[in-house]
Formats: C-alpha cells, structure tokens, sequence
C-alpha cells in the first residue's frame, strides 16, 4: 500500500460560484498529480463578505485565509466595495490575528481563466467584453457571461483544462504582472493592500502558484 501523503488545508472566501467550481477542480487536479508531496483540502465558502467569515473562526483552526474578488471598475461604487472588502481583510488580522491574503483579478476572475489558454494582455473598457475571449479560449459560443457561469457550461470549460493549463496561466499572469511594472502603471495601495488600478493585472496566479508550489507540483 502506497504511503498516504500529509495534508495542508487551505481556507478560502471567494465572491461567487464560478470562483469556487473552479478552486474545488485545482483540488482535485493537486491531489491526483503524481509526483506532488502534499495533499491539499480546499473548501472555498462563497461570502463576499470577508468579516462574517472571521468571526466565525479562530487563529488557531485558520491562521490564513485567501479572498478571492474583482477590481470590477474605477467607477464610485466598485471602488467602496472594494475598500469595504479589504478594510475587513485588515480588521481580520487586527482583531483576529488572522491573516487574509488577496487574490484578485481586474477586471474579473474571466481574465484568469482565459490566461490558461491564450494571452490576454490588452486593455478593456466594460467587463462583458470577456465573453469574446472566453468562447475563443474554450472553443464556444456563450450568448452572454451569465450564460457561460451557469454550472454545467462552466464545468464544460474545466474539463477542457489540465495541470498544464493552470502552469501557462500563472506564466501569462506573470508576464502581466512584469509588464505593469516595468510600465510603472498605477498601483493603488489600500489597508496595506495593493492592486493595480487598470486592467489587465491581477494577483490570484500567486495565490494559486503558492499551493501547487507547497503540494510540490511546480
């Protein structure tokens, strides 16, 4: 009988349903590469609302927790539900002594999952236009974004991933990333936070690249 493998658990809050299909797959993905040395529990709650995740737990059951959300825009609204967001991250550590870590995407977690097929580096103006690269990364022809997030069609564009894809995505997030700072683009800091205030730039690929790097598949 092969040696049972020891486990990390990680704990994340995520915005939506699409954020948490997709960290319950990379679950199962980690935990069936072969050459990995942990394996992991992900068990993603869907609570846009980080404070009434922490008052629930405690340092010691969850030292760490990863939100998952979006830089959904520089307009008025998106911009103070997004400080609220993360002055509830802070208030986690000062009250807690947890820590939350960010993971966002900018403008929404659909830049990430085309990264795992296709470069996506130009600028967009309205978050819907990421429907043309989601049916060009996956090979489909969703009417609209609320199409696409329905459970079985997102399902269908995971089966269509592999380990390898997740590899390529944090590469191109990386690329991304490298690109914004050369270029000296805006960064916003917030609550000890940081994030870029322009599309495209994101951070989720670290959360992401820190468990398969602990489970050893990079």
């Amino acid at each position: 009988m092969p040696e049972k493998l020891p486990t990390i658990k990680y704990a994340f809050t995520v915005e939506g349903e699409t954020e948490r299909w997709y960290l319950l797959w990379l679950r199962e993905q980690i935990n069936s590469f072969p050459n990995r040395i942990y394996n992991c529990v992900i068990d993603p709650k869907v609570q846009q609302s980080p404070a009434k995740f922490y008052k629930g737990t405690t340092r010691k059951s969850t030292p760490e927790v990863f939100h998952i959300c979006d830089v959904e825009s520089n307009d008025t609204a998106h911009v103070e539900k997004l400080q609220k967001i993360l002055s509830e991250m802070k208030d986690a550590g000062t009250n807690k002594n947890i820590d939350y870590i960010l993971g966002y995407s900018n403008f929404t977690f659909e830049l990430w999952m085309v990264l795992h097929k296709r470069d996506c580096n130009g600028s967009l103006n309205h978050r819907s236009q990421y429907l043309r690269w989601i049916n060009q990364a996956f090979g489909e022809n969703f009417e609209n974004l609320s199409d696409y997030k329905q459970q079985d069609n997102f399902k269908k564009c995971l089966s269509k991933l592999s380990i390898e894809d997740v590899k390529e995505a944090i590469r191109r997030a990386d690329y991304i990333s490298e690109n914004n700072r050369c270029n000296k683009r805006m960064m916003i800091q917030y609550k000890g936070y940081r994030y870029y205030k322009d599309n495209p730039s994101l951070s989720i690929h670290e959360v992401v690249k820190k468990i398969m790097s602990e489970c050893g598949v990079i």
